[in-house]
């Protein structure tokens, strides 16, 4: 065990790094996890800057309903990317340890993207919302302006009202145990190394995610509950299939991301008898959204499938097809 006398501290001892176990329960095999994981982050990698590259090149697509997509694409790379280059050092290098400082950086890191994925997904209910249920002002309400207000707001938000987490982690006195039975530092499996008190931290991440991720959950199912009601009353066939395929990819997502949250908080609740289950949700929490996330978009929306045809330079064959 790697104990170091702290000589800023006024206890006796303090860590001065962690070391990152992997999967819990299954060490022996957790190698042969490492290319599905490469791969998941490659098509993470290249299905959202490709999206960046088609939406920043189409000048059909510099609409504000694109430009949230492209703020999510960002979003989605941060979120893959504080997570697993880390994951697959350990698998393929053995690097298991890790730094006080950088580990309370990755807290704070993927925590901020994760929340600020349900927040972009609030801004793009709210777009769908007024596009359908208010066509007539919709160019005047959602403009470029407000495109820019609510991702600053989006960002501000979450940046500050995380900025607590890694510090109640950081002023934790962590003086015998540094092995974390995880992938990666998540801040209860941080703080449960403690020798002190954590009940302000389980609070705060409490508190945060009800506030932060349960509001966003609530506003935005509440805003599909007003566009399904508005859509119903449509008398054209056609009005109600326009409107239906232009929401279905963002409610797609929308459900698998927030049903990811939900069970891994069940998970959590069992961890102690089966700790492999909430590690790994945790984990492919990090990484499946972000590749699943423009996957679906390009499939499902036929405007941002043909910029992608372009940009790939399969725009005459599609054509002609």
């Amino acid at each position: 065990m790697d104990i170091v006398p702290n000589t800023i501290n006024k206890s006796e001892f303090q860590v001065s790094e962690f070391i990152l176990m992997g999967f819990p329960g299954i060490h022996q095999w957790q190698d042969w996890l490492s290319l599905p994981m490469a791969l998941l982050y490659l098509l993470a990698l290249g299905a959202n800057l490709l999206i960046l590259i088609t939406i920043s090149h189409e000048p059909a697509l510099h609409q504000p309903m694109y430009q949230f997509l492209a703020v999510l694409a960002v979003v989605d790379i941060g979120l893959a990317t504080t997570s697993m280059p880390k994951i697959l050092a350990i698998l393929w290098f053995d690097a298991k340890t890790i730094s006080l400082p950088h580990c309370f950086t990755q807290i704070y890191a993927i925590n901020f993207f994760m929340f600020m994925e349900s927040g972009i997904f609030l801004c793009m209910a709210v777009d769908r919302y007024i596009a359908i249920c208010y066509p007539l002002q919709y160019p005047f309400i959602v403009t470029d302006a407000f495109v820019i207000k609510s991702t600053v707001s989006v960002v501000l938000r979450n940046g500050l009202l995380i900025i607590p987490v890694p510090i109640l982690a950081a002023q934790r006195h962590y003086c015998s145990r540094n092995e974390i039975d995880h992938c990666l530092c998540s801040n209860l499996g941080v703080t449960s190394l403690a020798c002190d008190n954590i009940i302000i931290n389980k609070l705060y991440q409490l508190v945060l995610a009800w506030f932060v991720a349960g509001c966003d959950m609530i506003l935005v199912f509440a805003s599909y509950a007003l566009i399904i009601h508005s859509v119903l009353r449509l008398n054209s066939a056609e009005a109600i299939s326009k409107a239906m395929s232009t929401c279905s990819p963002h409610l797609i997502l929308i459900l698998f991301f927030y049903t990811a949250i939900i069970l891994l908080s069940v998970t959590h609740l069992a961890g102690r008898k089966i700790p492999l289950i909430p590690v790994l949700l945790n984990v492919l929490h990090t990484v499946i959204p972000p590749s699943l996330n423009p996957m679906v978009y390009a499939l499902r929306i036929q405007e941002l499938k043909a910029g992608i045809y372009k940009v790939l330079g399969l725009g005459e064959y599609v054509s002609r097809k």
